[in-house]
């Protein structure tokens, strides 16, 4: 009742609790205690006597057969959910019941989403995209070179056939625009090393975000409606979703090596000076692009070094 209830007030208009009871086939009190959970979900709304109820903001709800319309790849399954932990969690959980299928799942609100090295993804209700798409390769985890940033060449894919201008890639699986933070990525896997393994592709991608829902966020961001005002929430699900299924066939049949010039080509530090750190070590250099496994080649006072996919970040060198 829930997912109706928000239907009812997603134009950000006033509705009347005999409205919504009307419209749900319920009581006003059956009504009024579905608006608590509102509450639960972080999502803010007003009580205003003679008037009703709305929420602050208008939303634009996931809609599963208008994600389905727009495909043109093959989708087994496509779960959309009110609030889940995450994404990838919800698909990995059930990776065993499902090899070989596409299975997607969006969510319109995570309470615990990541990013890598375990960063919180912030995640409010409604707002953003979060994307998980579960996939199976029979090469092993050893065929899966290259698979972030063929990810994240699809989003950028995706978000130049819906206008969006301006778009880069940062290794190794990072898409900015405007010099912020755009939308990130995080692959699990699970399976064999040499046999079938199963891979969770996770996206988070910001599109309506307010200064006091990105309070959490520690860099530079920016979102879609900032970018290009009125996208539809739903031609973003579906393009994204669209493209990354479309980017799997094609890496199953070639790998990374054919993007390998796509990538150096939108890569927002390629022939910049750069920092990279992980938990352990530092390296400075000048990038110098990719190699055919989408390993980082950098320029270093030693020589060409190449830097694997892994814990690692990349800044800009001061």
């Amino acid at each position: 009742m829930l997912k109706q209830l928000l239907a009812q007030l997603a134009d950000g208009q006033f509705h009347s609790g005999e409205e919504l009871g009307e419209a749900l086939g319920v009581s006003r009190a059956a009504v009024w205690k579905q608006l608590k959970k509102l509450d639960e979900l972080q999502i803010p709304y007003s009580s205003v006597k003679g008037k009703g109820y709305r929420l602050h903001d208008a939303i634009e709800l996931l809609d599963e057969d208008r994600i389905r319309a727009a495909l043109s790849q093959r989708l087994d399954q496509l779960d959309i959910l009110l609030d889940i932990p995450s994404t990838n969690t919800y698909l990995f959980e059930r990776a065993s019941d499902h090899m070989g299928k596409h299975y997607a799942v969006l969510a319109e609100k995570q309470s615990q989403g990541r990013g890598r090295r375990g960063r919180q993804w912030v995640s409010p209700f409604g707002k953003n995209l979060y994307l998980s798409l579960l996939v199976s390769f029979s090469g092993g985890m050893a065929s899966l070179e290259g698979l972030s940033l063929v990810t994240a060449i699809a989003v950028e894919r995706a978000l130049s056939g819906l206008g969006i201008e301006g778009v880069g890639l940062k290794w190794p699986n990072d898409i900015y625009a405007d010099g912020r933070k755009l939308a990130g990525i995080l692959l699990e896997v699970t399976g064999e090393y040499n046999s079938h393994c199963q891979v969770v592709i996770g996206i988070g991608l910001n599109l309506s975000l307010s200064d006091e829902e990105a309070a959490a966020i520690d860099q530079p961001w920016v979102d879609l409606s900032s970018l290009k005002p009125g996208l539809s929430r739903n031609a973003v699900a579906a393009a994204v979703l669209n493209e990354l299924l479309l980017a799997v066939a094609e890496f199953r049949q070639q790998g990374f090596a054919p993007l390998q010039q796509y990538w150096t080509e939108r890569d927002i530090f390629h022939n910049k000076d750069v920092q990279i750190s992980s938990a352990s070590w530092q390296m400075s250099g000048k990038v110098k692009g990719v190699n055919r496994k989408g390993e980082l080649m950098l320029q270093t006072e030693r020589g060409t070094e190449v830097i694997s996919a892994g814990e690692i970040s990349v800044r800009s060198a001061r």
